[in-house]
């Protein structure tokens, strides 16, 4: 019997509730690049954040977008080419190159805010149920449809 590993799905997927859906948007989903590191973490029930390691990268250099139920995440790199050519590198380890990173988000998933603080992006996320989707509790006896005459 083999055994189905779904931690790929929760590295993109916020605030989906049903399996279906997620498999769903995996299989449609490219594959993504490793690059920068990312947590998701559950804040509560319907309140998500994101932290992204972005060091090197400052504020003009990073964008989001949102759109639809997806979150798009750009960092691109000004380039110092004089600069450059006057260092020498023995090791380079902290990459200063361009990313872009998808992520997929819940119905009703919205974007509150971001944050950049020492090389860590922040971005701040929440599930906000329309009222006329939200279970109502209906009194028996008070329809209206019909008056008696």
């Amino acid at each position: 019997m083999q055994t189905v590993d779904l931690s790929p799905l929760y590295r993109s997927f916020i605030g989906f509730d049903h399996l279906a859906s997620l498999m769903d948007a995996a299989a449609r989903n490219e594959k993504q690049p490793s690059f920068p590191p990312y947590n998701i973490e559950a804040l509560g029930k319907d309140k998500y954040q994101i932290t992204m390691a972005v060091a090197g990268f400052a504020e003009h250099e990073l964008s989001l977008q949102s759109e639809g139920n997806a979150l798009l995440v750009k960092g691109e790199k000004q380039q110092q080419k004089q600069q450059d050519d006057d260092r020498r590198f023995i090791h380079q380890g902290i990459a200063q190159r361009n990313f872009e990173r998808k992520f997929q988000l819940g119905d009703h998933v919205k974007v509150l805010g971001a944050e950049l603080e020492n090389g860590l992006l922040v971005i701040d996320l929440e599930r906000e149920v329309p009222e006329a989707l939200k279970p109502r509790k209906i009194e028996i006896g008070t329809s209206k449809l019909l008056e008696k005459k």
